[in-house]
């Protein structure tokens, strides 16, 4: 039995330390290990040896700043991540190493708005078929992350608005998905999984502070503060969809007038175009159009990041972030949307608050919600399991 303040206490604290370092990153040098932990590089090498030793850790030879230097990263047979993302029209499932690899990815066409049960199905049927496909086994599993497109209260795991899903009025996704694949599942919504995507592997590398906004059917935000997602205390943060820009406008879905969404969503924006451009008209053709010069299309993305821009100036004000990253379709148009979003930005934000500001397209695309999912797996995950290869060892204790 561990003692507190004891020698193996200690020990288990810095080896706990290690793990949590290197599952964040992915992989790290013993040196960037001993600089995030504060553990000396004597304690950092032999925690590693001992890791490696009980088959916890990979140790691989790498160069840092042009010298040699030895990488490390969590096992492969450490255990598998899953990540599942439903969009409004998609399903996408992913499965992951604890050293951040992708193993496996496939995206469906979905109708996640008719019925949380089919949904759930089709991805308890997708994940056993990635896993199986892999060659993998369903034991290895160590937890889910489930994203939907909606606010969820994050500590219960239910829908906070069946106005935005009715389809998914009264579930819990979280819980019904673990009694399904029989494993941990964590769940935030779609807009805070492609921040965190885009923190751990994209445009938001490095960043502690970000707004990621996402423009699809609906338009959301995921906020990072201080390094980490922003919630509220109901999960409610980031609703910037819902910010009034116009309070005689258009009726939003969540029931008031002229809500930013009703001027840069997708089911508002493209009406504006179908008279002319066709009925079947989606956000990646007139992206595609705007870029080879149509008038109309490049009009309408221009009002969008104009609009975009309002909201944007709004989060600078009130939460300063150094760098915001635009997902979704709509950021592939790429200058035509964020030029206009700097320029609104510039107009109505502090002038301090806009000069910090850098503005950039996310580097994931559609990817980057469900490689969130695999990321919001690796944040919430325990370190214990991980351990006991090392700890069974019966290494001495070290400091």
């Amino acid at each position: 039995m561990e003692t507190p303040g004891s020698q193996s206490s200690l020990h288990r604290a810095n080896l706990e330390r290690v793990v949590r370092a290197v599952r964040m990153a992915g992989s790290l040098t013993q040196a960037e290990i001993a600089r995030s932990t504060g553990l000396s590089a004597a304690t950092v090498s032999n925690i590693v040896r001992e890791l490696k030793d009980g088959g916890t850790v990979e140790v691989t030879p790498t160069s840092a700043g042009g010298r040699r230097a030895r990488s490390v990263s969590l096992s492969g047979d450490a255990g598998i991540v899953v990540g599942v993302d439903f969009g409004h029209t998609h399903l996408r499932v992913a499965i992951g190493n604890l050293a951040h690899q992708v193993l496996a990815e496939e995206a469906e066409p979905l109708d996640v708005d008719a019925s949380s049960a089919q949904g759930l199905d089709r991805a308890e049927q997708l994940v056993s078929r990635l896993i199986t496909a892999s060659g993998l086994s369903q034991d290895k599993v160590v937890g889910v992350g489930l994203g939907v497109p909606a606010p969820i209260d994050v500590e219960t795991g239910t829908l906070g608005s069946t106005a935005i899903l009715p389809g998914w009025a009264g579930t819990n996704p979280r819980d019904d998905l673990a009694q399904r694949l029989g494993v941990p599942v964590h769940v935030d919504n779609d807009a805070n999984l492609g921040a965190l995507g885009e923190l751990v592997w994209g445009s938001g590398r490095g960043v502690a502070d970000l707004a990621y906004i996402k423009v699809a059917d609906g338009v959301g935000a995921g906020l990072v503060i201080s390094g980490k997602i922003y919630r509220g205390p109901g999960g409610t943060a980031g609703e910037i969809g819902h910010i009034t820009l116009d309070e005689s406008g258009p009726v939003c879905r969540c029931g008031n007038r002229g809500c930013l969404e009703t001027f840069t969503a997708a089911r508002y924006v493209l009406p504006l175009l179908q008279s002319s451009h066709g009925a079947d008209l989606t956000v990646e053709r007139m992206v595609q159009l705007a870029r080879e010069g149509d008038p109309g299309c490049r009009r309408v993305i221009g009002d969008v990041g104009r609009h975009i821009g309002s909201g944007v100036a709004n989060l600078c004000n009130l939460i300063n972030p150094s760098r915001m990253v635009l997902g979704g379709q709509l950021a592939e148009a790429g200058e035509l949307v964020l030029g206009p979003i700097r320029e609104s930005v510039a107009r109505y934000a502090i002038p301090s608050a806009a000069h910090q500001l850098s503005v950039m397209p996310g580097a994931l695309g559609g990817r980057a919600e469900v490689l969130g999912a695999l990321a919001l797996v690796l944040s919430e995950m325990g370190d214990s399991t991980l351990l006991d290869g090392a700890l069974s060892a019966g290494s001495p204790a070290l400091t």
